[in-house]
């Protein structure tokens, strides 16, 4: 058979309400050469059958079942072992894409044949009733990386616009995967960081799409209030330090690119400080004053943290203050305080960390 040009990959667990949705904006593409690969992850409702369905409709999508739930990293690497596409692109199931993101992604390929392109998303934020309550656009600036040297220019501004630590944001060359061996890591909330900096390290070619097809849903039936991850800390200092080990291995470990880490880390540890005020960490003040202290002994707290800067928030600002001074008594009161907004207003408090 002849290799379709994408091959889009999509774990389904759990998604009985919103997969139809999903694919349904694949099917009105107005470029067509793809192929779909669902993999249903062995979900405890009728997702399964609903897949099966929809490939009934479309000979362009196939389903492949898990037996039982191998979580997202092993369904996506199930998709890899499985598709025959140019590029692959790893879309979510509970999101849905506007009908014209293959045919720009395509374009921006044919002019520039890139390992690697980036597009916008729009975070379409959700009430508990299922609601809608607001949205966040968020896109690169546009443009066409045709060497290393462009390319790793661009990562860390990336980073910081929260566009590198998705996947679902990104279509990759499949054979160059396949040559670099590459797959998902089987790990909690860095899945897609941990893949994105592996896959990154040395290729060559990039674009930058200034477009925001992707619809990014964030309900507050799920993560923003109900998700607690006991190694929310360590799992963010992985991210941190990996970041900073491929500055150094491009040779640009430097003032500016600590600066910028340094702020990124720090807003993990805010967001740590916060976490661990929650009943579920079990954790009682003298436990929170030795993870300050800790902390504040970590020699990538020592390379980074005094060199942030905050851009533009006043919060990160009188954060990145606390912790530079190494106040115990000071960073505690600030994630404390985060806590009781975050408890009381969810939702002014997802505004206020996605800057709006």
């Amino acid at each position: 058979m002849d290799r379709p040009f994408f091959t889009v990959v999509m774990p389904a667990y759990g998604v009985e309400k919103y997969l139809k949705k999903a694919v349904d904006s694949i099917r009105s593409q107005t470029f067509g050469d793809w192929e779909l690969i669902i993999v249903e992850d062995g979900s405890p409702d009728r997702t399964g059958e609903l897949a099966d369905r929809l490939a009934g409709k479309d000979s362009r999508i196939r389903v492949v079942h898990h037996e039982k739930n191998k979580g997202l990293s092993e369904a996506r690497n199930t998709g890899i072992c499985q598709a025959r596409g140019k590029y692959i692109w790893f879309m979510d199931p509970d999101d849905s894409v506007e009908e014209s993101l293959l045919q720009e992604v395509q374009g921006a390929l044919e002019e520039n044949p890139a390992r690697l392109t980036v597009f916008g998303h729009v975070e379409e934020y959700y009430e508990k009733d299922g609601s809608f309550s607001y949205a966040h656009p968020v896109k690169p600036r546009r443009r066409l990386c045709r060497n290393q040297a462009e390319v790793r220019k661009e990562i860390l501004p990336l980073e910081q616009e929260t566009l590198y630590g998705y996947a679902w944001n990104k279509i990759y060359d499949l054979d160059y995967i396949r040559e670099k061996k590459l797959s998902y890591e089987t790990v909690r909330l860095i899945e897609d960081i941990v893949f994105n900096i592996q896959y990154c390290m040395d290729i060559d070619t990039m674009n930058l799409l200034d477009i925001t097809p992707y619809h990014y849903a964030k309900r507050m039936e799920g993560s923003l209030t109900t998700k607690f991850v006991p190694d929310y800390y360590p799992l963010h200092r992985r991210r941190i330090a990996m970041l900073y080990e491929q500055q150094k291995y491009w040779g640009l470990d430097n003032r500016e690119s600590c600066s910028v880490l340094g702020s990124l880390y720090g807003r993990y540890i805010l967001s740590a400080l916060e976490r661990n005020c929650d009943k579920r960490a079990e954790m009682n003040h003298g436990d929170r004053k030795k993870f300050c202290r800790e902390i504040f002994a970590d020699p990538l707290f020592k390379r980074l943290i005094p060199a942030a800067e905050a851009r533009d928030s006043r919060a990160l600002k009188l954060a990145l203050t606390c912790m530079k001074a190494k106040s115990v008594f000071l960073c505690l009161a600030f994630g404390r305080a985060v806590h009781l907004v975050r408890g009381s207003l969810p939702m002014l408090y997802s505004k206020v960390k996605s800057q709006r």
